[in-house]
């Protein structure tokens, strides 16, 4: 498995239960050969015995000592340097919630430590600012990390490696080793199918955990630095941003829902100033921290909210356990706890796992391999140690399996776009709410541009408009929302409030300012939601055959309520799935009446390889309960910036007519632009009968989005009105 490419790096990755060095670069072309080699010095290196040298052991979202192939690779040399950085890269990422957790398992982490005779230090700032200083202090030869799939923290990792080369020390210049803990064993990334079906069919074995591993007793002076309180934590993060920290990113905190209930929208530019919503500066969570500290005792539920679990490793592992006995009933009041929560988290089959113990899982404070090998040791005591050919016999083994599967495979799949697969846009990956987003961005100067596809579709579908828009001095970002093409496909509930947030949150965390929002049907729905209630994010819209009804005179917004998917649901989405892969061609092509040549192989066969990815059911499952009720017109009428719709005149899908009538009637201000083409959405009318209930299914499907190509037109029309 590839990852990074830093100077003068060994790599460490885990493939037995006896790790090995196993060096790390990009396996395509020559560079094959060079690992191989490198592969063989490492061995002869790591069959030698006890290093005499000093190493760092820097702990990220491997908060454990418990199948921890880094800690086991550490504990050969002579002195090993537990270190935790509070680097604002890293903790950005995560909510008030899971910082709570955070501060949780670090004691832990530092209790564990303490009791092998070593110690955890602690460091607020920069991770290559403190490395560099820790590692003159200990005099340390080798630096042991996981890896990261991230951009940012790739990024980071570069960084930190650039420092540490540039370092002249007498020990010699310190080796980064990498490592990280697959479930599966995998010896190239090359090998890896594109297909998940495909995949399934290797039967790839799932590697043991590996059991907590001792580090040599730690006696060297040092300051170790306290665990800070969430409060103080919070004001570091505030302290980082500085003067960068403008005032539009106050509305990080705002949730969708909050303001449809309020019937309000976030305003723009100054009107903002007086807001106390962003994500860091709630001062109601201010002494959460010590309060999940009394309640640690008490509960695994640690957090000031408490729906997630919290702790070290035997605390999430005992509760995990107690998950995975839901069926059997019990006494213990822990156990109990865990039993209700989880009847409380399953907003659909299957889900209550993720919702509990994802952010135990993202801070690594146990390892995606254990909770699978806990899982399938309890289905083995279940049936007499055999495993059945026909599914589990718990739907919580089922649960943590699925789940745990799932999460490695689109690790794989972000990890082999970044390092071996180099197709024709740099992909990157972000992280939202501990799931794997793809996005890609061109272009260096200019206006920022941020398009958005409709369901079904992904950043690809852009492909010939990405770098024909940045051409004309823009900077383009390209985003594959969540559940789509090959970003993560989680067992949540997906409605069209979660992809607005999600969109609003990448503008502000990866784009940093304002952009122009371009939107494709579904995805223009989605654009307009973030318009209409953050305009504070958006400079223009362009809508393209948006999703989306126009209603003269609405003036109400329906609450928006939990939604949980039906047994018809369950049953269409499945129907659906098997018609389209079956249909897809066809589909595609009658789709795009002057264009034909659109609808080609490539995008075809990345359709149907992304419905066979795990979780695309639960993703079609959420045209069941899609809320479109809100009108185009509500949700722009606060939104002071320009608006541009787009629509096609052979849509057979709508009545285009009708609907730019009612369009300039009634959104004042919006410019209107007909094209002699087709939609380049379908709306698929299923009609299924399930318990005497007549269903109506309504399927958003995008395809090629024909209609892009008059985008670079669009964008300069908007752009002709913007100040200079």
């Amino acid at each position: 498995m590839a990852i990074l490419v830093l100077p003068r790096f060994h790599y460490l990755t885990h493939t037995s239960p006896n790790p090995t060095y196993r060096p790390r670069t990009r396996l395509h072309g020559s560079s094959v050969a060079a690992a191989s080699m490198a592969l063989k010095r490492a061995r002869m290196e790591s069959s030698a015995g006890r290093d005499t040298g000093a190493a760092v052991l820097w702990f990220k979202h491997d908060l454990r000592l418990d199948d921890h192939p880094g800690l086991a690779a550490a504990s050969r040399c002579r002195t090993v340097v537990p270190l935790y950085v509070f680097d604002r890269r890293i903790l950005s990422r995560f909510s008030d919630e899971t910082l709570e957790v955070l501060l949780l398992a670090l004691e832990d982490l530092r209790k564990s430590l303490k009791d092998q005779g070593s110690d955890l230090v602690i460091r607020l700032g920069t991770a290559e600012h403190v490395l560099q200083e820790l590692v003159k202090e200990v005099k340390a030869t080798k630096i042991f990390a996981e890896e990261e799939v991230e951009y940012d923290l790739c990024r980071m990792l570069d960084v930190v490696g650039k420092t540490l080369s540039a370092m002249s020390i007498p020990e010699g210049n310190p080796r980064f080793v990498l490592w990280n803990t697959p479930l599966y064993d995998i010896k190239n990334l090359k090998d890896l199918p594109a297909s998940y079906d495909e995949f399934e069919k290797l039967k790839f074995t799932a590697i043991s955990p590996l059991l907590p591993q001792k580090l040599p007793n730690l006696k060297v002076e040092l300051t170790w630095g306290s665990v800070p309180t969430l409060e103080d934590l919070k004001k570091f993060m505030n302290d980082c941003l500085g003067k960068s920290k403008d005032h539009w990113t106050s509305i990080n905190g705002i949730s969708a829902e909050s303001l449809f209930c309020s019937n309000k929208f976030v305003a723009s530019r100054n009107q903002i100033q007086g807001l106390a919503l962003s994500k860091t500066g709630d001062s109601n969570q201010s002494n959460s921290y010590n309060r999940s500290q009394n309640k640690r005792n008490e509960s695994v539920f640690v957090t000031q909210r408490g729906n997630v679990v919290g702790g070290g490793t035997t605390v999430v592992l005992n509760a995990l356990a107690a998950y995975l006995r839901y069926l059997e009933g019990t006494v213990r009041d822990d156990w109990q706890e865990v039993h209700e929560k989880l009847r409380h988290a399953e907003s659909r089959e299957g889900a209550s796992f993720g919702t509990l113990f994802g952010p135990a899982l993202c801070l690594g404070i146990i390892s995606r391999r254990r909770a699978h090998y806990e899982a399938i040791k309890y289905e083995k005591e279940r049936n007499g140690g055999f495993l059945s050919p026909f599914g589990y016999s718990a739907a919580t083994v089922a649960a943590v399996a699925d789940t745990v599967c799932s999460m490695e495979w689109y690790w794989l799949m972000a990890s082999k776009s970044q390092f071996v697969d180099k197709g024709r846009y740099t992909i990157r990956i972000w992280r939202w709410k501990g799931f794997l987003i793809q996005y890609t961005v061109t272009g260096h100067e200019g206006p920022a541009i941020l398009l958005v596809h409709g369901f079904g579709a992904f950043l690809e579908h852009f492909r010939d408009n990405i770098n024909r828009i940045a051409e004309g001095g823009n900077r383009v970002w390209a985003i594959t929302l969540l559940g789509f093409g090959r970003s993560e496909k989680p067992n949540v509930v997906y409605t069209e409030v979660m992809w607005a947030e999600l969109l609003k949150d990448f503008i502000i965390e990866v784009v940093g300012e304002p952009v122009h929002l371009v939107g494709n049907s579904m995805g223009g729905y989605f654009v307009a939601i973030v318009a209409g209630r953050w305009p504070a994010v958006a400079k223009s819209v362009v809508l393209i055959n948006s999703a989306g009804n126009v209603v003269p005179q609405y003036s109400s917004v329906p609450l928006s309520k939990e939604r949980q998917t039906s047994a018809a649901a369950w049953l269409g989405a499945r129907l659906l799935l098997f018609y389209l892969r079956l249909s897809i061609k066809n589909l595609m092509t009658n789709l795009y009446p002057t264009q034909v040549e659109r609808a080609d192989d490539w995008v075809i066969n990345e359709m149907v390889r992304a419905s066979h990815d795990p979780g695309v059911v639960v993703v079609l499952e959420s045209i069941f309960t899609f809320n479109l009720s809100i009108p185009l017109n509500y949700l722009l009428e606060g939104f002071e910036n320009r608006v541009l719709v787009i629509q096609g005149r052979k849509d057979p899908l709508y009545n285009s007519q009708t609907i730019l009538a009612l369009l300039r009637e009634h959104c004042k201000g919006v410019t209107i632009r007909e094209l002699d083409a087709g939609n380049s959405d379908s709306f698929l009318m299923a009609f299924i009968t399930c318990d005497g209930i007549y269903c109506k299914l309504l399927f958003t499907y995008s395809g090629l989005l024909m209609l892009l190509l008059s985008i670079r037109q669009a964008i300069a029309l908007m752009m002709s009105g913007r100040k200079q």
